[in-house]
């Protein structure tokens, strides 16, 4: 996993519910760009596919939003971008990802929300932001990672919800 060694680079922020995890997926909305690859990590039910749920519900997207463990990626192309959500849930070993050919929708013209990235190292591509998700007790937390110049861009514009 990639993390910022200089806190600068983080930002911590308590969830209160589904619908605060919506909120900071919606949140993400404005930093989006073409190229930006941003992981979503945490346990099974941390609320990645939530976040994304909410980002893409900011767009106006009314559609289902379904995590996709088994078709690998779905391919969103809303307002003024395309979104492109992976989920490497199911791989059994890295490769999978340059067999399924998926290095292609990197550093394109789209952004890349990935789920369980980890199973993809090292071909896919590194985060510009990571997401990490985390539930303990009754709190959850995101923790946002820059680890890109880039990354870091994003984060200084990212207002955050309160």
């Amino acid at each position: 996993m990639h993390h910022a060694s200089d806190d600068t680079c983080a930002l911590k922020l308590e969830l209160a519910d589904t619908a605060a995890t919506e909120a900071l997926g919606a949140a993400l909305l404005p930093v989006l760009g073409p190229g930006l690859t941003i992981w979503l990590s945490g346990d099974l039910g941390a609320g990645k596919t939530t976040l994304t749920r909410g980002l893409l519900r900011a767009t106006g997207f009314k559609g289902n939003v379904k995590s996709p463990t088994y078709t690998l990626i779905e391919v969103y192309t809303v307002s003024r971008i395309t979104l492109y959500h992976f989920d490497f849930y199911r791989f059994t070993h890295a490769d999978e990802f340059l067999e399924a050919g998926l290095d292609e929708y990197f550093g394109a013209e789209g952004t890349c929300l990935v789920e369980w990235a980890d199973k993809a190292v090292p071909h896919v591509p590194s985060p510009d932001i990571e997401i990490r998700l985390q539930v303990t007790g009754s709190t959850r937390l995101a923790i946002i990672h820059a680890c890109s110049k880039r990354g870091q861009e994003c984060l200084k514009q990212i207002a955050l919800p309160r």
